[in-house]
């Protein structure tokens, strides 16, 4: 099911969209399985959005997942409460992980409803304090119709970041700041997954994936050779892709 797209990323692509959630599913099981064997501790930044949902509730639903030694943090948060329907730890906490018994002081919520900018330094201290230099095991990921992945939008100043974790990253186009984790951070994690279901994924993913690195599409920049990113698609986003 996977193949090699290039030498920074490889690319699953599912039969249908019920086999790539199955497979999502499995990745991040087994993932979390080998860091805590590794390890003793599984670190996972969640994504947000409509496509992760599923996963998780299969995720959260095995009882092949050491619970307690799971540690949970977000790739990017809007700047609404965590009880806001459209807040990313809202969503995850509902898909399943508020029933899984992860202790509660390894759930850790980007503050992004305010004080954006220094809730981000927070959240970059926390990321250093209980990670070390080693990074997340797995980062999950999405990729937007205009290319963004986390909140890293396009033309947004956050691209520019060498050295900070997680920035507060004004977005134009929807007159709010963002928390997110930055390319920094998501280059040096262990494990990158990018989720990509449906139709309206089909014309930016060519894009994307056959972009350099530094174009004008955000998610272009993930994966390293050393440290390749992981797409996971189904047949309607991988519609318009050529295989190399």
């Amino acid at each position: 099911m996977i193949h090699s797209w290039d030498e920074r990323r490889d690319l699953a692509i599912g039969a249908n969209t019920e086999e790539t959630i199955a497979f999502a599913a499995e990745n991040w099981i087994h993932q979390a399985q080998k860091s805590i064997q590794q390890r003793a501790r599984f670190a996972v930044a969640l994504a947000g959005g409509s496509t992760p949902k599923a996963i998780y509730q299969k995720v959260t639903a095995s009882s092949a997942v050491d619970w307690e030694k799971v540690w949970l943090f977000w790739s990017d948060e809007r700047s609404c409460p965590p009880d806001h329907p459209d807040s990313n730890y809202r969503m995850a906490m509902d898909s399943g992980f508020s029933r899984v018994p992860i202790p509660p002081q390894q759930i850790f919520r980007m503050k992004a409803e305010r004080d954006i900018e220094k809730n981000a330094a927070d959240y970059e201290e926390l990321i250093r304090h209980h990670l070390g230099k080693h990074l997340f095991d797995l980062v999950m990921l999405g990729v937007g119709e205009d290319g963004h992945t986390a909140s890293l939008f396009p033309d947004t100043q956050a691209l520019a970041i060498e050295e900070q974790l997680v920035a507060a990253n004004f977005v134009p186009k929807l007159k709010t700041h963002r928390m997110t984790l930055t390319f920094p951070c998501i280059l040096e994690s262990t494990k990158t997954a990018i989720y990509a279901l449906g139709a309206p994924k089909q014309a930016i993913l060519p894009q994307v994936l056959n972009a350099a690195i530094r174009s004008s599409w955000p998610a272009s920049r993930l994966g390293t050779p050393e440290k390749k990113a992981l797409w996971i698609l189904d047949p309607d986003a991988a519609a318009h892709l050529q295989r190399k």
